[in-house]
């Protein structure tokens, strides 16, 4: 072993010590243990809320449009020369036309309020992709003047609705009559359900032909506003304000970064607590180092005094404790890194047995807005999580390396 310094060697030897059955290197043992199943947990759980937030954000996109330009008085009128000049922008795939109201369905006794939007079933699969997410039925199906409508899975379900049937549609405006107000509604069938697999759309969305929308909302002619499809959703914000500039600028403009602002907001705040509470698990597994390397310490006086007698420095002392030390951090952070990246990347199949084992449902999608649990692993998280907890690791061996530099030889030797 020449070259290699003693220090590493009496490091190493003393993790492997069966000295008292091998109670130290159990011991060492279970330090690693520890601080390999704080990092895991704690790669996972960051994971989890990745996965979750890349999901919601890609059904969001999947189901609704990247931005919407609204007309300031509620329509816009002359809304084709407005579309076809919105297309010619940079950055801008599609502009189709939409309406848009809040209203009440029926079926029977069942009642649920749901947002109906009428659209253009030819253009709308250039908008969004929720044409491919109709399971029952098709968009072509929405015909003007039929007065059809696809409902979302959840909501079909809660009206006890299926194709075929019909629902009563109810509009937030009445007619004024000599008898008072009353209520304008349509009754409409039910031409196909869609599911997005997005809880809020699945439960609060219904599309009907455009022309069938204006007419049940007297917007006449025109229509509530223009959805766009961007060749980059990520930059929204920015296009969808420079294509209401070149249109004219009369717009209220919205996009899905703010329609669902309080969404991701949640899940970057909920991930940076829930990274600083279980980093308390590493750290308490980190700091039963300190636990480990007194004991060998305790043990190891003699040892360290005949260093100290053969002419070891305190500083070479404090190096061969601080080696063990950094093993033992680095091969729990290794081994946490490498069993949290195995687990997160087959966590779905994990939960879905479990579930299927126990017979419950983990993962409410009314609630979570998912039916499923996703995961993904960022090597940025997985880097940060082994770089805190060795950092912790490291920390932790610096008071027994010292309390074992500052052994007295003649102390330590007087009893032997």
């Amino acid at each position: 072993m020449a070259g290699v310094p003693y220090e590493w060697l009496i490091g190493t030897r003393y993790l492997r010590s069966a000295h008292r059955r091998g109670f130290v290197s159990f011991v060492a043992l279970m330090s690693v243990c520890g601080l390999t199943l704080g990092v895991a947990t704690l790669i996972v759980v960051l994971s989890v809320m990745n996965g979750f937030e890349r999901e919601l954000r890609s059904r969001i996109l999947a189901v609704t449009s990247h931005a919407e330009l609204t007309g300031m008085s509620g329509s816009l009128e002359d809304w084709q020369t407005l579309a076809q000049r919105a297309r010619l922008q940079s950055g801008v795939l599609a502009a189709v036309p939409y309406v848009e109201s809040q209203a009440m369905l029926a079926n029977g006794p069942a009642m649920a309020g749901a947002t109906v939007r009428g659209v253009l079933p030819e253009q709308e699969r250039e908008a969004t992709g929720l044409a491919q997410r109709v399971i029952q039925g098709s968009l072509a199906d929405l015909a003007p003047g039929e007065y059809g409508i696809i409902l979302g899975s959840a909501l079909a379900h809660e009206l006890g609705a299926h194709v075929g049937g019909t629902v009563v549609v109810i509009a937030p405006e009445g007619t004024a009559t000599p008898t008072g107000v009353v209520a304008r509604m349509r009754r409409f069938r039910v031409v196909g359900i869609f599911s997005s697999g997005m809880y809020e759309f699945d439960r609060g969305l219904a599309l009907t032909h455009l022309a069938d929308a204006a007419r049940l909302f007297r917007l006449g002619d025109g229509v509530t506003g223009l959805r766009l499809a961007l060749a980059d959703p990520l930059r929204a914000p920015a296009v969808a304000i420079r294509v209401a500039r070149a249109l004219g600028g009369d717009f209220y403009v919205s996009d899905w970064t703010q329609n669902h602002a309080n969404f991701f907001r949640s899940i970057e705040i909920t991930k940076s607590m829930m990274f600083i509470i279980l980093l308390m698990l590493v750290a308490v597994a980190a700091f039963n180092i300190v636990a480990t390397l007194v004991m060998i310490v305790k043990e190891k006086q003699t040892d360290i005094a005949i260093l100290r007698t053969l002419g070891a420095a305190p500083r070479n002392v404090l190096a061969t404790f601080a080696v063990q030390g950094v093993l033992i951090g680095l091969g729990g952070t290794l081994l946490g890194a490498a069993l949290g990246t195995l687990l997160s990347d087959n966590l779905e199949r994990l939960v879905g047995g479990l579930e299927r084992l126990l017979g419950v449902r983990f993962i409410d999608a009314s609630v979570y807005f998912l039916s499923d649990l996703p995961a993904y692993v960022e090597g940025l998280d997985v880097l940060k999580v082994c770089g805190v907890a060795f950092l912790l690791c490291a920390l932790a061996t610096i008071y027994p390396a010292w309390r074992a530099a500052r052994t007295a030889p003649a102390e330590a030797l007087r009893h032997e």
